[in-house]
């Protein structure tokens, strides 16, 4: 593993890469590093705060983890659905359009990637802008379904806006008192159409990811740990196909001893770094 310092400029760790990657199929696997400049915090950067997540089993098994789950979410949602995407979600959809890229594998449940402008992602964990009925599978808006959760929690409306976690969620008092939303088709529950801790990734989805994954030579990880296996095992995947391997993160992942190249930095300035290596640069107005 050849181990870029921290202290390298941006533009010479790019420059590096592109050309690494030059003249291959390169696929991304991003995490919420990738977001934080957005802000969006993460579970394990650099300064993030000890958090339990919700778990699948307690979701599904416990009127009470869902009164504390919607409160906070409710709350929550007004900061998470208002971030905008930030420089390297740009760079990496300018780097798509010019052809640097052929696709993103997202860890991330926050829509930005597409929002940004990339076309060909996979959201490896799904995301927050839907809701789902455990039961019937019907699928809801998450803005309809917040519109109820205020509805039925008129008091919600007076809780001051509170730190955000990097779900969407936050901690609130009083959520014993809430009353959670239901289907409207069959009365079931209703759960953010994302990957809690303890569920598994959808086969579709996971199927999804792989195939960018094995049409690629190159797989760049970025913003990412690798400490939840689902994106994990992707980076292996690439391994056994001996792709080469660029990780680009602050401090140590689970998967550093694969890579071909490990940059040790932010993934904002490293992104639009690239994005200019590779001949991105001049579409990165465009989007903007």
């Amino acid at each position: 593993m050849v181990t870029a310092q921290a202290d390298s400029p941006p533009t010479e760790q790019a420059s590096h890469i592109a050309r690494l990657v030059a003249g291959k199929r390169v696929a991304v696997l991003t995490g919420a590093g990738v977001s934080t400049d957005s802000g969006i915090p993460d579970y394990r950067g650099q300064g993030a705060s000890k958090r339990t997540p919700m778990k699948f089993a307690d979701f599904i098994g416990s009127l009470d983890y869902r009164r504390r789950y919607w409160a906070g979410a409710h709350l929550g949602w007004r900061r998470f659905a208002a971030a905008e995407p930030n420089r390297g979600h740009i760079a990496l959809a300018a780097m798509e359009q010019r052809g640097a890229i052929s696709g993103i594998v997202s860890q991330n449940v926050d829509g930005l990637h597409r929002r940004a402008g990339s076309a060909h992602v996979v959201d490896l964990h799904g995301t927050l802008s839907r809701v789902g009925c455990v039961e019937c599978g019907q699928m809801f808006d998450r803005d309809s379904v917040e519109h109820r959760v205020a509805l039925l929690n008129p008091w919600l409306a007076q809780m001051p806006d509170p730190e955000l976690a990097p779900d969407g969620d936050t901690d609130v008092e009083g959520w014993q008192t809430v009353e959670v939303p239901e289907c409207t088709v069959c009365g079931g529950i209703l759960k953010p159409d994302v990957v809690f801790f303890g569920e598994f990734v959808p086969p579709k989805v996971y199927q999804a990811a792989t195939a960018l994954i094995t049409r690629a030579d190159v797989l760049i990880a970025v913003g990412t740990s690798l400490v939840v296996n689902s994106g994990l095992r992707l980076v292996e995947l690439a391994h056994r196909r001996r792709d080469a391997i660029v990780i680009v993160n602050r401090g140590e992942t689970k998967a550093d001893r694969l890579a071909a190249v490990k940059v040790d930095g932010g993934s904002s300035e490293f992104l639009e770094a690239l994005a200019a290596a590779t001949g991105a640069a001049d579409l990165i107005e465009d989007i903007e």
